[in-house]
């Protein structure tokens, strides 16, 4: 029986390219969304996957929206906690608004959104989270002290959570991609992104297939002993220890 995977934000930049890869891997696919229905539609039809439109920074919503997914495609398997926004700033000018809306989506869900599902993990005796980081909150990044926080704290998440959960069939683990070629980098004026580039090593932008593919790996259940980790997928461009 294929099991079932959730991915916040899966219906576009990284997380579209998860969802497809999940359902080609033969996995039933819940991708949530936020806001763009357009696009939610589109692979939904292109894809063949069920998607589930709820706030990640909201309890009551999750709580809502899991419950769906539970009763529409069954039992959460695999979760990835990969929603994410930014509001970036310099910290002397960021405002409390700033601040606690990226704490909440990128912070927060990841409470809201693994609690519901977490039990039902551990009662099965099997279950993989997989948390999507980002290169920012291993080093730091000048303009970001909200999103590098919320970041950061995913990776202390995961550790905690890879040692409650470790005699229980479920894994933790993040990967941490460094700057990846979707919109949202495509976004940043020429020569800004150019520079950025001249910083990796292996001289281009990562490709969200392959984070996607770091994804199932970890999903897969020949990755049972790998838990707690943090796995980077940048390039060279930042090597933690």
């Amino acid at each position: 029986m294929a099991r079932v995977a959730l991915v916040t934000g899966g219906t576009r930049g990284i997380g579209k390219a998860i969802s497809e890869k999940l359902a080609k891997s033969g996995y039933k696919v819940a991708a949530n969304y936020a806001g763009n229905d357009k696009a939610a539609n589109e692979l939904a039809k292109s894809v063949k996957i069920d998607v589930f439109k709820w706030d990640v920074g909201d309890w009551e919503a999750c709580q809502a929206g899991i419950r769906r997914v539970e009763d529409e495609v069954g039992p959460i398997d695999v979760l990835v906690n990969n929603a994410g926004i930014t509001r970036d700033a310099v910290f002397h000018r960021m405002n409390v608004d700033q601040w606690r809306e990226v704490i909440r989506v990128d912070l927060d869900s990841l409470f809201y959104v693994t609690r519901p599902v977490i039990e039902g993990m551990r009662t099965r005796g099997f279950g993989r989270i997989i948390n999507i980081s980002s290169i920012n909150g291993q080093k730091g990044q000048s303009g970001q002290a909200n999103y590098s926080a919320a970041k950061a704290g995913m990776i202390g998440f995961t550790k905690a959570l890879a040692q409650e959960n470790a005699n229980k069939g479920i894994t933790v683990n993040c990967i941490a991609p460094g700057y990846i070629d979707t919109e949202m980098v495509q976004a940043v004026p020429e020569q800004v992104l150019n520079k950025i580039i001249s910083t990796i090593p292996t001289g281009r932008l990562g490709k969200a297939t392959e984070i996607a593919d770091a994804v199932a790996f970890l999903a897969a259940d020949s990755s049972a002993f790998i838990t707690g980790s943090t796995l980077t997928v940048n390039g060279a461009q930042y090597i933690s220890g």
